[in-house]
């Protein structure tokens, strides 16, 4: 199963999950260094104080990266160590760090792309109403300003913010991420300031790197109604209005979806007149993550919904594993809203594999997992989605949010008492595809253990 020629394979992070140094050289707090700080809000009371301490382990990361040929790098920038306020003095020590790393890829030959926003808000601008107030949408496009002015000689590939469904719903109307608020008017105002400042952020991207491709990256969750029953269709249209198209819809049609602004109906944000057709500036590219999808019935949800369980396996954090969606998802982002290009920017799994007595760790689930999304992935290619590039998510072990460090998504276990890197199978594995540009199906195995090494029994 090849892939196109000139296909991009990578790996993906983001700051405050693996960089640590949370007080190093200027930096300034964030939403989730006081959110780790609220008992109860992250597992075993977790913080990214140390995380993968990547900001001073950055060149044998990078090595490792280049020893696993990979072409590509996703990171994410932290806002408060360009502007530990948020806004006004910058801080160039913030920036030097970012240059080093982009330096130590491209000496080694691996292209960044870099994520301008991935939900470390600097806690400065959440005192003075963070996203919900519509003076950020300057204070972000200074921020993109600033670090593409700087960056933009090398980094020619940007992404505005990851997620906004996250950003806006997941932090503040269910309240499982910083701030942490339950609000739903709320939420829909942080989604249209974060895409605004998408729109108004992209002028000064193309300005100061025109030879660049700059782009968002939404997280979709495909749903499907639990049968052809018409009040289980409705309750499955709703759910993806929330999950998928109040993104989309405003990002390619320019408008949002009008059963959704009838839904929400009181807690409908603000918009200004021209809002929408800065939202909807094209794009040179869609980063697309993906994980699992939905299975949804009518019931007594608050989008009058019920969710179903398949029965089909589940990951450690317990998403279902159902690789159709993510072919569906393509054709659908191809033909319903004329993507011109489609990176999957992230997509993994987490299964809490440790190192065995040899020292290997076997995470065979992993390596199913993505052979079955890589095929998908394959498929749709073969079909006329415009997919370009592939980031695995993620690189290695980091803090993942709420969960802390209970949950394992990388190719690279890290020991978070020593530091240690240890390249998994699935890491070997798909370091034997990005140098072949090809997938065989069904192939788990070919020189994943060491010669002469086998698995103890």
């Amino acid at each position: 199963m090849p892939f196109p020629e000139g296909f991009l394979w990578g790996a993906a992070t983001s700051s405050y999950q693996i960089e640590g140094a949370t007080m190093a050289d200027g930096r300034g707090a964030t939403i989730w260094d006081i959110f780790c700080d609220i008992p109860g809000k992250v597992a075993n009371g977790d913080n990214g104080d140390v995380a993968c301490d990547h900001y001073h382990r950055y060149p044998e990361d990078i090595a490792m990266m280049a020893g696993m040929g990979l072409q590509a790098y996703r990171f994410s920038i932290a806002w408060s160590r360009i502007f530990p306020q948020g806004t006004g003095q910058v801080e160039s020590r913030g920036l030097d760090f970012y240059d080093r790393l982009v330096d130590t890829l491209l000496r080694h030959n691996i292209q960044p792309m870099a994520t301008l926003y991935h939900w470390d808000l600097p806690q400065a601008l959440q005192e003075r109403g963070g996203w919900e107030n519509r003076d950020i949408v300057q204070a972000f496009t200074d921020y993109a300003d600033t670090v593409s002015a700087r960056l933009g000689d090398r980094v020619k590939m940007f992404a505005t913010h990851n997620e906004p469904w996250c950003i806006a719903f997941l932090s503040n109307f269910l309240g499982q991420h910083a701030p942490g608020k339950h609000d739903l008017k709320a939420a829909i105002q942080v989604a249209h300031h974060v895409l605004l400042s998408h729109g108004t952020a992209l002028e000064a991207l193309r300005r100061n790197v025109p030879d660049g491709q700059h782009g968002i990256v939404l997280n979709f969750t495909p749903v499907y109604a639990v049968s052809d029953a018409p009040a289980d269709r409705d309750a499955a249209y709703r759910v993806d209005g929330f999950n998928n198209r109040w993104f989309a819809d405003p990002l390619f049609k320019g408008c949002y979806p009008q059963d959704m602004v009838d839904f929400y109906g009181e807690h409908m944000c603000q918009i200004s007149d021209q809002d929408l057709a800065i939202i909807s500036r094209p794009i040179d590219f869609l980063g697309v993550n993906f994980y699992t999808r939905q299975l949804v019935g009518a019931g007594d949800g608050f989008f009058g919904e019920h969710y179903h369980d398949s029965g089909n396996p589940r990951t450690d954090i317990g998403w279902e594993v159902y690789p159709p969606a993510l072919y569906d998802l393509l054709m659908r982002l191809t033909n319903d809203y004329q993507v011109p290009a489609i990176y999957i920017t992230e997509n993994g799994a987490a299964y809490s594999h440790e190192p065995e007595a040899d020292g290997i760790v076997y995470d065979t689930e992993r390596i199913d997992y993505l052979r079955a999304h890589l095929e998908a992935c394959h498929k749709a290619a073969e079909d006329g989605a415009p997919l370009k590039g592939y980031f695995q998510w993620s690189l290695m072990d980091n803090f993942e949010w709420a969960y802390g460090y209970d949950q394992r998504f990388g190719m690279v276990h890290v020991d978070y008492k020593t530091q240690k890197r240890t390249i998994k199978n699935s890491g070997h594995w798909y370091s034997q595809v990005v140098r072949a540009n090809s997938i065989s199906p069904g192939d788990t195995s070919p020189g994943l253990i060491p010669p002469g090494r086998e698995r103890p029994g």
